[in-house]
């Protein structure tokens, strides 16, 4: 447990157990994947959020306790699911649930989980929050088929890039904090103060994210270097590396895309530190971060806005 879950470590504990239970299922293949997805570790990060922006905002109810729950059983649906479309067979360390499953049950308990997730939500019974969450996962549905659409496409801007991973990724950081102060009954501008903030570390973890795929450790990470080049992913090191690097450089990375090929891994490490395109990422993500905390400069001192403080550093200081 890092150190800013210690501020939330007994409701945190119940949100594993709620968790737990609401996996609960007549099918068994339903809750040994569930299970499965949900034992694979992994930071926890959503329902943390949610956590601390409903406790951030003073409420002293229970709710929060599922709404975090709700949050972690739509994040594990939409992995389960990424793993099938991208073909994984790698995540935090051990083997996908659809390469030791089979893709046809992944989708379906990923779909289970959705389904789940918002029998629980109208068991939270507010009309705000439901809207939030029905918006969001709509919205990282779109994002999932753009970014499918997106695939070896050695064309992407920078600005379609940003767009993407802001519904894929960010928006369910978005969501997370959103409703811990929706629950909490917060005026309008504390609501859109946590949402802007858990918007701004979700691109920062996104950005990071893509730092590491070209220079973390496959041991920390769980996964290969280089996993999204082989799936014709086009992040921003490599949009940034074709567009300062030279021509040679360019056409490399360009065919590398197209073809979600591998072959020219060690031109193309070369290609990115020559133009600094890491660098680049770096930057971008340490601005949202800073924006992050920015956005908590208006509420009071607390434990809990240590910890988002904390969390925001965690971002890009980061090594998985």
């Amino acid at each position: 447990m890092l150190p800013f879950h210690e501020v939330v470590k007994s409701e945190f504990e119940e949100v594993n157990s709620i968790i737990v239970n609401r996996l609960s299922s007549e099918v068994d293949l339903v809750e040994n994947i569930g299970q499965y997805i949900i034992d694979g570790g992994g930071k926890r990060l959503r329902p943390l959020l949610v956590l601390l922006s409903a406790k951030i905002s003073g409420y002293t109810g229970s709710k929060h306790l599922s709404l975090a729950a709700i949050i972690e059983f739509i994040h594990t649906a939409t992995l389960l699911h990424d793993d099938v479309v991208d073909t994984s067979d790698l995540r935090r360390g051990k083997a996908t649930a659809n390469s030791k499953f089979g893709n046809a049950p992944s989708v379906l308990v990923g779909d289970f989980l959705y389904s789940r997730a918002f029998q629980m939500l109208i068991e939270v019974n507010d009309m705000k929050i439901m809207s939030t969450i029905a918006d969001t996962t709509n919205a990282i549905s779109e994002g999932e088929v753009q970014q499918l659409a997106n695939a070896r496409n050695p064309m992407v801007s920078e600005e379609t890039y940003k767009k993407v991973i802001f519904k894929k990724t960010a928006i369910l950081f978005e969501a997370a904090t959103k409703v811990g102060a929706q629950i909490a009954g917060s005026n309008s501008k504390d609501v859109e103060t946590l949402s802007s903030y858990g918007r701004h570390i979700g691109m920062a973890f996104q950005l990071m994210d893509d730092v590491l795929d070209y220079n973390g450790n496959p041991e920390n990470l769980g996964k290969n270097i280089g996993d999204d080049l082989a799936e014709g992913k086009t992040t921003l090191p490599l949009i940034y590396a074709m567009k300062n690097g030279t021509k040679q450089q360019e056409s490399f990375i360009q065919k590398a895309i197209k073809n979600a090929s591998l072959d020219k891994l060690e031109l193309i490490f070369d290609a990115i530190k020559d133009t600094g395109a890491l660098d680049y990422t770096m930057s971008c993500a340490k601005k949202h971060a800073t924006e992050a905390k920015h956005c908590l400069a208006s509420l009071s001192d607390s434990k809990e806005k240590k910890a988002m403080l904390e969390l925001a550093e965690f971002s890009i200081n980061r090594k998985y």
